[in-house]
């Protein structure tokens, strides 16, 4: 397991090299000059020139970029031009509202989607089976600004729950109900790929020869599904779940703007529009980096369900 979890590591390492690369390079094509931005509307040319000098902006790009990765590498992400604060300090405040955002949106839909996709398998081809196969269409479709709207528009219009801001953390009652609208429309569109992918793979999995042995062995229905057919139809799922927690990484830009949440997506759409570079090039980093450690929980989730993944290598 060990092994396995070093190597996943070193596959990230380029992963996440490559990421900081396109970053950096991207915010360099903006026509906006971060030493314009930096000086102020008042600022003479003689101080701007100064400034690019003093941030290194006159520089090759291959160097300023090396600089780049050897701040980064200490830990130091520089500082916002809007604020001047430190941008791991802006970054610390944003993070832990995103991450109760995914825990909010995965507690419920991750759990419903197998429900669903596991009921579906076991009434294949029935009314049921049908009915949560055009639910999971239907959430496959509708974008996610939709549903935040429609949600902001009947729910939130209607005094029902709150729907702009975080108003306190998630285990008190007025965070818990600040968070729900963001956390039913970006989970949301979680539901539906985990309900057919689990139902594809139940669906394999209950024709095998392994569960016709249990259900000959006179187990209980509920015992041969979930013991011997979900854990081993788990695998695919998981694969999935990993893959779409890393479109809610994007999903969540969309919701934190819509519904006024202080998170890192929020953060870094005000830091690109208003041309915040460091702030930028830090909120990118870090959605990279969690994108990552999603893959490699993953990873270990592989080798728990299935133990000959993580001695595949030995």
């Amino acid at each position: 397991m060990a092994r396995h979890i070093a190597h996943r590591l070193m596959i990230s390492l380029p992963v996440l090299l490559g990421v900081l690369l396109i970053g950096f390079l991207l915010l360099q094509v903006v026509p906006t000059d971060p030493a314009t931005v930096s000086a102020g509307p008042s600022a003479t040319q003689a101080d701007v020139a100064a400034i690019r000098q003093q941030m290194g902006l006159d520089q090759p790009l291959w160097v300023q970029f090396g600089k780049y990765i050897t701040r980064v590498l200490k830990l130091d992400l520089g500082r916002s031009m809007i604020s001047n604060r430190a941008v791991s300090d802006e970054i610390a405040l944003t993070l832990g509202p995103t991450v109760e955002l995914m825990l909010a949106c995965l507690i419920w839909a991750a759990p419903l989607g197998i429900l669903l996709g596991s009921l579906a398998a076991r009434r294949h081809g029935s009314w049921i089976d049908r009915s949560i196969m055009a639910l999971s269409v239907v959430g496959v479709s509708v974008p996610v600004f939709w549903i935040g709207l429609m949600l902001i528009q009947h729910v939130g219009g209607a005094g029902l729950l709150p729907f702009q801001g975080r108003d306190g953390p998630l285990w008190t009652m007025a965070g818990l109900k600040s968070i729900l609208l963001p956390a039913i429309t970006l989970g949301s569109v979680f539901v539906g790929p985990v309900a057919r992918m689990t139902r594809t793979s139940m669906l394999e999995t209950l024709a095998t020869d392994y569960v016709r042995t249990a259900r000959a062995k006179g187990l209980a229905e509920w015992r041969v599904t979930i013991r011997h057919g979900l854990r081993n139809a788990l695998i695919p799922v998981v694969t999935l779940i990993g893959l779409q927690i890393g479109f809610l990484l994007g999903g969540s830009v969309v919701t934190e703007t819509m519904f006024a949440w202080p998170g890192v997506g929020r953060m870094a759409v005000g830091a690109i529009t208003s041309s915040d570079f460091p702030l930028a090039q830090g909120a990118i980093l870090i959605l990279a980096v969690g994108f990552l450690s999603i893959n490699l929980l993953v990873d270990v989730l592989y080798a728990w369900l299935d133990p000959r993944i993580g001695t595949a290598g030995r």
